[in-house]
């Protein structure tokens, strides 16, 4: 196999959790090949470079081996490598992000019947 499709190796890979999960983030423009935005379709070959966005933050990879079957989490490693830059920024990321919980109030107890009714119509399902 010299090539597979982008969405199946970031399945593979255990970016995402499924393939259409992968192709609407390659739609978004949330993943770069090599500096270009990709396209679902789009092959990946051992080599390049990828930048993938997602809610575990910014990863810049290079691709190591092709699969698009998807395989246990240790095999999944095996087929990309992030770059320390990008590992340490994902790093600080979290350190920031963990430090904001410590300042964060949380609420006294439990909501009461009229905090609920408010939560309720805050997200839409109340009348």
């Amino acid at each position: 196999m010299t090539s597979t499709r982008i969405d199946k190796w970031l399945w593979a890979a255990r970016f995402f959790k499924s393939r259409s999960l992968a192709a609407k983030a390659c739609e978004l423009h949330r993943i770069e090949s090599n500096g270009q935005p990709a396209k679902p379709s789009r092959d990946v070959r051992i080599g390049d470079r990828l930048k993938i966005t997602n809610d575990s933050g910014i990863f810049t990879v290079e691709v190591l081996l092709l699969s698009d079957i998807r395989g246990s989490a240790a095999m999944a490693q095996t087929l990309y490598q992030e770059t320390e830059a990008s590992r340490e920024q994902r790093m600080k990321v979290a350190a920031e992000r963990k430090a904001m919980r410590e300042f964060e109030q949380l609420p006294a107890g439990r909501p009461d019947k009229r905090d609920r009714r408010r939560i309720i119509q805050f997200r839409g399902r109340g009348s």
